[in-house]
């Protein structure tokens, strides 16, 4: 065990184990004993060559980071607890999401349905307008920042934001964003501003959508030649969703659409978008798996987000990872109020009363190990005999659970429940 792994900060947040690394820094899963929940941590590290000044210049930063989210509370921003200095440089603890990022899924799974990203436009549209509202810009909005938690869309890693109140700390000729994402006024050397945050939106958007953002090139001054010279290349698809795409990468920031007329017209793309039932959720066999935490190593733009591996999807006759099983679905509206068989010899049993029925369970550990992340059919039916699990039930009104044996009592429509489970 390393020096790191054995730290203890302010006396409170254990390190567990390490995430990812940056050019800067450190991404560490940890414990926090005072309240005994997991959580990340970002550990800062100063370059070895800084000036006494840039050492100021780099701790007001840091704390710049960690102040802008922290002040922001809403459902789709990630949730920033505290700053610690320890060792000499600066550590910030944030809430722990273990999800996916939507750059992790598009890897995955190539472009996304239409009905998927007008959800995700709608949510990153909420938390822009508060972080905008709080005279805040984010500045490096891209896939690899926004995680997918379930129905939960989070905006995460505020390492470029800045305050209207604040003074600007990017050096004079140092590019900071992420090239394929930056609005073109912004790689020309203006001002972040808003509109910049909503061109990149648009961008992140066009990436769900057709797979690849829409300047993406071979290297970095590819990419801004492309920005500044090349038009949008055409949506193959946008459908209902081409119209708010196309006026948020509007190039003249006077002209891009406006949060509000964005917000208008994801609303008629939404409405205009025909409806229909959701596919089934592909099981999938976790091999190994990381905790994902939404945050980057550096302000410089380095990224440290873990991520969920070896997911393969299960062929017919595979043999899953976690003792899954099923039962045929019932039909439609039938009633289940018997226990399955099974129930006093495992730890957790769920089965799904709708179609609503969303889980994601997995065991813990230094290195989280997720069993399933699925929604269920009607009938469908999962149990597990792992002596400690974690599961999130995503809608408690829309699964029968039995835990230890015992069955949990019904929930409210759309409440989700947390469960940590010992049966040593």
């Amino acid at each position: 065990m390393s020096q790191s792994e054995r730290l203890v900060l302010a006396t409170r947040y254990r390190l567990v184990s390490e995430i990812g690394q940056g050019a800067n820094g450190t991404v560490w899963r940890g414990h926090d004993e005072l309240l005994d929940r997991s959580v990340a941590i970002k550990e800062l590290r100063l370059p070895e060559d800084l000036s006494e000044d840039d050492r100021v210049v780099f701790y007001r930063r840091t704390l710049r980071e960690a102040r802008a989210p922290a002040q922001l509370r809403t459902h789709s921003i990630v949730e920033v607890y505290d700053v610690v200095i320890e060792q000499g440089r600066p550590w910030i603890v944030m809430e722990m999401i273990e999800a996916p990022s939507l750059e992790q899924l598009i890897e995955r799974s190539g472009p996304l349905p239409a009905e998927r990203v007008a959800h995700i436009g709608r949510a990153l549209l909420d938390a822009l307008n508060v972080a905008h509202k709080a005279g805040i810009v984010h500045r490096d909005l891209k896939p690899s920042n926004v995680l997918l938690d379930g129905d939960r869309v989070v905006l995460t890693d505020f390492g470029l934001a800045f305050s209207s109140g604040s003074a600007s700390l990017t050096k004079t000729g140092h590019f900071m964003g992420s090239p394929a994402y930056v609005a073109p006024e912004v790689a020309a050397g203006e001002k972040a501003t808003p509109r910049s945050d909503l061109w990149s939106l648009g961008a992140t958007l066009y990436a769900a959508l057709e797979g690849r953002p829409p300047f993406e090139r071979e290297n970095v001054m590819a990419t801004l030649s492309a920005l500044a010279n090349e038009s949008t290349p055409a949506l193959q698809n946008g459908g209902a969703l081409t119209p708010v795409i196309t006026g948020l990468l509007e190039k003249n920031p006077t002209r891009r659409l406006s949060h509000a007329r964005a917000v208008d017209r994801l609303e008629r793309a939404v409405t205009a978008t025909p409806s229909s039932r959701r596919p089934a959720t592909p099981r999938y066999r976790v091999m190994a798996v990381i905790a994902l935490v939404g945050a980057t190593v550096a302000s410089c733009g380095i990224g440290a987000t873990a991520l969920i591996v070896g997911m393969m999807r299960e062929s017919p006759g595979a043999s899953p990872t976690a003792a899954v099983t099923a039962t045929p679905s019932s039909p439609a509206g039938s009633a289940q109020t018997s226990a399955p068989p099974g129930v006093d010899s495992s730890t957790l049993v769920v089965r799904a009363r709708t179609d609503e029925c969303r889980i994601f369970v997995s065991v813990p550990g230094d290195t989280i190990t997720v069993l399933t992340d699925e929604s269920l059919h009607q009938g469908d039916l999962r149990q597990y005999d792992q002596p400690r699990l974690n599961a999130v039930i995503y809608d408690a009104s829309a699964c029968d659970v039995w835990v230890n044996g015992e069955e949990e009592p019904a929930g409210k429509a759309k409440e989700r429940k947390n469960y940590t489970l010992n049966k040593e």
